[in-house]
């Protein structure tokens, strides 16, 4: 659930580059760019140019409005998936101990 990750980290911090962002989350940085592009043009996430120097140009990514109602239809379906993996796991468990017992 990469775009739940993404939008959690750029909550947290917008200062997040591409770069910072790909090794927080363990993925290339062709992933993030393409993730952020497809963020952007659902309006979910606005990027700004930010000029800390001429000959250098950096990005801000800003949840906009949309963005924050999308992160946390997100999270409320991550933590469904979560918990129907949990309640799976624990009737693994507790049929593995039957087995044993």
């Amino acid at each position: 659930m990469i775009e739940y990750k993404l939008l959690k980290e750029l909550e947290q911090n917008p200062a997040h580059t591409q770069r910072s962002l790909a090794t927080h989350l363990n993925v290339s940085l062709g992933k993030i760019n393409y993730v952020l592009a497809g963020l952007t043009d659902k309006g979910i996430i606005k990027a700004r140019k930010l000029r800390n120097h001429p000959e250098k140009i950096r990005w801000q990514y800003i949840l906009t409005p949309k963005g924050m109602r999308e992160k946390v239809a997100l999270t409320q379906r991550y933590l469904r998936r979560r918990i129907r993996e949990f309640e799976n796991l624990r009737k693994e468990i507790e049929e593995l101990k039957g087995d044993l017992s």
